[in-house]
């Protein structure tokens, strides 16, 4: 291409020479894609407003409470002191985007992210609802502010804003929980009015993102577009025309022969985009892949008389070489990178103990020597129940077979309560005579009955041994 036609590149569609935002009026489309979107929204919507409602063992299925710093994911509960396997999922679903996007480029964009979601199966219907399609919103926005611009402006906001708090009202019950956020509900408003603040004010942004923002959100603020440009290759899929089938590019004249390509130029895929490109120039970062120029182009193409798929899921060399897809060694590199962090994380989280104990020598403490040839160390332990059960048996031993743990108040065994954290503070006892350094390790060990739960090396000091 010359470097006018690639001219396209060095702009965003939805922003004009002078800077000046481009409003997209996208068509609404229609066809089989469109409606498998469609009932796939169905699913995912059923989902996001579902499931702060299960529960497994009274606990949320899904709960990211940043604030307790408490998680539960699949009805696992996670602590702070899981962090690192929060940032193990992080790196893993960093590398399954890799994967994805080099194998499919952005089909998650088009068919799962929530931002398409919300804005095309949720906020851009409700336009069409009450706006009507493209062409009345274009009208309607040309009018003055008469009585039925006034009343479908403000018919519109309210619906947006009523959806934009009901949404923000299910995020809160994945932070805070569906119990917390229906006990916030059904309280006076006096009792929660900094938390009401909040939440009007959260819902208005996001009210705005949809209202306003729009698809500028793919394109200028989400990052995956941009990744997408260093990950694609020639043998990616993604929604492409098939330039080597459409062009050159020749209206459609009733009852005149036609001697150029496929394409009837008719601009459909251009008007039902909603970021407002142009499919035939290639793949762009504004693209989506959300397949709505596949169903206008099929639709004039069943009309024309012309075989399916002049734009479709296809890689650069399945439309250049005829060939199919084919998975690449770097492709194959970083699925066995995916399945190594997967197997690891899988181990690790299967593996993990139920119940975790920390030991901490009291700071600013050396020993104690008691008059009958006993060295005391004083500890701070803290034991953390992640499980759904309640333990009532635990009890903490020390490797040496002359050692023993004293708990300050006399406790021998240890009540821990599900989900719940207990701090003890105890000393770690050993005689003068069988200690051989002024500083060893010594492993402290967590038992359920006699059943190993976890052990944890520290320190005990003492003077040197006088035998």
């Amino acid at each position: 291409m010359d470097n006018q036609s690639e001219s396209f590149r060095d702009h965003s569609a939805t922003i004009d020479s002078n800077g000046k935002r481009k409003w997209v009026f996208a068509y609404k489309p229609r066809g089989r894609f469109y409606s498998a979107r469609t009932y796939l929204s169905w699913v995912y919507l059923l989902l996001f407003f579902g499931l702060p409602f299960v529960k497994v063992h009274g606990e949320p299925w899904l709960l990211l409470n940043v604030i307790e710093r408490k998680f539960v994911v699949f009805g696992f509960v996670f602590w702070s002191q899981d962090f690192y396997l929060f940032g193990i999922t992080m790196i893993l679903f960093v590398v399954f985007i890799i994967v994805f996007t080099v194998a499919f480029g952005r089909l998650f964009c088009g068919w799962a992210c929530p931002q398409t979601i919300f804005m095309e199966m949720v906020f851009r219907k409700i336009e069409y609802w009450i706006d009507g399609d493209a062409p009345a919103q274009q009208a309607l926005k040309r009018k003055p502010w008469n009585s039925e611009k006034i009343r479908k402006r403000i018919s519109k906001w309210v619906v947006f804003y009523a959806v934009s708090f009901l949404i923000g009202n299910t995020f809160l019950a994945y932070i805070l929980g569906i119990d917390r956020v229906l006990q916030f509900i059904t309280d006076p408003v006096g009792t929660h009015l900094k938390g009401l603040a909040a939440m009007l004010l959260f819902s208005f942004v996001f009210f705005l993102v949809y209202l306003r923002f729009r698809e500028q959100v793919c394109t200028v603020v989400c990052p995956y577009g941009r990744l997408q440009g260093v990950l694609l290759d020639r043998h990616s899929v993604v929604v492409a025309y098939d330039y080597v089938r459409g062009e050159p590019r020749e209206k459609l004249h009733k009852g005149a022969t036609r001697k150029g390509g496929d394409c009837v130029d008719c601009n459909l895929c251009v008007h039902v985009c909603p970021t407002g490109i142009d499919i035939r120039n290639g793949t762009q970062l504004d693209c989506t892949n959300c397949t709505a120029c596949i169903d206008a182009c099929d639709f004039m193409m069943e009309k024309t008389g012309k075989p399916l798929g002049l734009i479709r899921y296809a890689s650069e060399s399945n439309i250049a070489d005829a060939k199919p897809f084919i998975v690449t060694p770097r492709l194959k590199a970083y699925i066995a990178v995916l399945v190594l962090l997967l197997v690891g994380w899988l181990s690790i989280l299967f593996t993990r103990s139920a119940v975790d104990m920390e030991v901490r020598k009291v700071s600013g403490l050396l020993y104690q020597e008691r008059d009958n040839g006993e060295v005391t160390n004083l500890y701070n332990f803290m034991f953390l129940n992640k499980s759904h059960y309640d333990y009532s048996h635990l009890n903490v031993r020390v490797n040496n077979a002359n050692a023993r743990v004293e708990w300050i108040g006399g406790d021998t065994a240890i009540q821990l309560p599900k989900e719940a954290m207990v701090r003890l503070t105890g000393y770690i006892v050993m005689k003068s005579n069988e200690i051989e350094k002024r500083q060893q390790k010594i492993t402290v060990a967590l038992y359920d009955g006699d059943k190993l739960i976890q052990s944890e090396k520290t320190a005990f000091l003492a003077p040197l041994s006088k035998k």
